[in-house]
């Protein structure tokens, strides 16, 4: 074996986790505690972390070992690259599981709600105490973060990171590739365009355009989204 395998492992098929910072940590440490997969082998771009140890999971190498890795009996893939602004990189490695013939694995850490009422696609990843409502449609790939709500009838594309505490009054659009900042509160009924990012603590009223930055208490585009990016949006 090279990574913990309960006694049951013949029933549970083993994951590949691609990406391996400080989010998928999380995502191993929901998946060890519902027993939904084995996470049997974790990939990451960084050669540094080869041959280290994610969590009790072995970091096995970079997409190349993909290969090998489906000849061990590898089926199925979650992606543990966080997203902070850009989820492009989050679907590049998304696409890369399904091109290997892998299989995206919905992960729910125990602590999460979520009504059986909703709709989850996926490969989406449903961390601690998060929840879920009724009547909630999620894409594929999706984020919902630590102590994030999703309330009842919102509708999130794929690859969307809903980050840690923000919460999604009902009957909210969230286009794909788009992130919600921590804390960030969004009000009912309104869109959130495509790749549009709404920063930590924010306050939106107001529809956000696809591709637009908006941050504050209101919620306002920020002017010069370029220049605030390196301090305020530092992947995971």
């Amino acid at each position: 074996m090279t990574a913990w395998e309960p006694m049951s492992a013949k029933a549970i098929p083993r994951c590949v986790i691609l990406g391996g910072g400080g989010h998928a940590r999380v995502v191993v440490d929901a998946l060890l505690l519902s027993e939904a997969a084995i996470p049997y082998a974790v990939l990451d771009a960084d050669q540094s972390l080869w041959g280290t140890m994610l969590l009790s999971v072995p970091i096995r190498g970079g997409d190349a070992s993909l290969d090998a890795l489906t000849r061990e009996g590898v089926t199925t893939f979650v992606v543990g690259l966080g997203g902070v602004r850009e989820n492009g990189p989050r679907q590049r490695l998304f696409e890369l599981g399904l091109q290997h013939g892998l299989t995206p694995l919905t992960v729910r850490h125990p602590s999460a709600v979520c009504s059986p009422w909703a709709e989850i696609g996926p490969g989406s990843v449903l961390l601690p105490t998060s929840v879920v409502n009724a009547g909630a449609k999620l894409g594929v790939n999706v984020i919902v973060n630590s102590g994030a709500i999703i309330e009842h009838d919102c509708l999130i594309g794929d690859h969307v990171h809903i980050a840690t505490g923000a919460t999604l009054a009902s009957t909210v659009t969230v286009g794909r590739l788009a992130h919600i900042g921590a804390g960030a509160t969004i009000r009912q009924c309104l869109r959130i365009g495509e790749a549009a990012v709404v920063g930590a603590g924010a306050v939106v009223v107001d529809e956000v355009p696809a591709g637009a930055v908006v941050a504050g208490v209101p919620a306002r585009p920020l002017r010069n989204a370029q220049a605030a990016t390196p301090g305020m949006w530092r992947a995971r």
